[in-house]
């Protein structure tokens, strides 16, 4: 899909899993975690990768990044577990340096990108993450399916139409993020659906770069939106975890009017950032009770 050319005077990107779909949970504790478990051969210390893949992708800071990130995060926290230690499981949990350096070098961290990088180099390390990532793919496809967006959703979606061009900005595959918006019947809202394919959220976001500073806004639901957002000068809306439907609620009935307004900068943004900030922390619990 090329990029839209600005037909609005506002313009909206906006997350998907775990902002738009209540699918996060779903997703990594149904089909990414027991794949990891399986493909890395962690049934030995499963209660602890468990404990570990949930903490990085779905309760920490790192909520949200893309699969590849959250995969090495994880195991770099596992491997440091005195209990995996204890168990001989510390030497699997090391990240192949062939996948570190791909992860640091490459912007667009997809299957697309990581199957080319395999055929240059023909490293079975790497064929292991695409593997394990293809899996990913096949029980998403296999469980995820009748998730709705979250009440309130449609009804914003509904208010931002007619003034602002919108966007999805995603670290899922587009594949999934295209069949999930047809599903619910959603995806005429947007001009255009861009997933880890077309690059990091930072990279997709500078398309907001066409309007002026005051009119874009990005919503999601994690600490790694903001961060894109403030990259590109965007405006950002938090949808809080674990707070979802009032955070729609709140977006629909009060932030999308000072959004129009120009009145959303400032003392408001700051007051739903500094709310946002509380609900993830950085350390794991484990750590602190060490």
């Amino acid at each position: 899909m090329s990029d839209p050319a600005p037909q609005h005077e506002f313009f909206v990107a906006i997350d998907s899993d775990g902002c738009v779909f209540d699918t996060m949970e779903v997703k990594w504790k149904e089909c990414f975690i027991p794949q990891v478990i399986a493909h890395y051969k962690l049934q030995g210390v499963s209660k602890f990768a468990r404990e570990c893949l949930e903490f990085v992708n779905l309760y920490s800071k790192n909520r949200g990044c893309n699969r590849f990130l959250g995969l090495v995060g994880a195991l770099d926290l596992l491997k440091d577990r005195p209990q995996v230690a204890a168990r001989g499981f510390a030497e699997r949990c090391e990240i192949p340096d062939s996948l570190r350096r791909w992860i640091e070098s490459e912007t667009k961290l997809g299957e697309p990108a990581l199957v080319a990088k395999l055929n240059e180099t023909g490293d079975d390390d790497l064929q292991q993450a695409l593997t394990w990532s293809q899996a990913v793919n096949a029980s998403i496809a296999e469980i995820v399916h009748g998730v709705p967006p979250f009440p309130m959703v449609c009804e914003c979606l509904d208010r931002f139409y007619a003034r602002a061009g919108m966007i999805v900005c995603s670290a899922t595959p587009t594949a999934a993020l295209r069949k999930e918006w047809a599903e619910h019947r959603i995806e005429a809202y947007v001009q255009a659906i861009y997933g880890q394919e077309a690059g990091n959220k930072k990279q997709i976001l500078a398309r907001a770069n066409a309007y002026a500073a005051d009119r874009r806004l990005m919503i999601g639901d994690a600490p790694g939106d903001y961060q894109a957002a403030q990259a590109n000068d965007c405006l950002f809306y938090p949808i809080n975890p674990g707070q979802e439907e009032a955070s729609w609620r709140r977006l629909h009935d009060e932030a999308i009017d000072k959004f129009f307004a120009g009145t959303f900068a400032g003392d408001y943004q700051q007051q739903i950032l500094d709310e946002f900030d509380s609900y993830l922390p950085e350390h794991p619990p484990w750590q602190a009770e060490n």
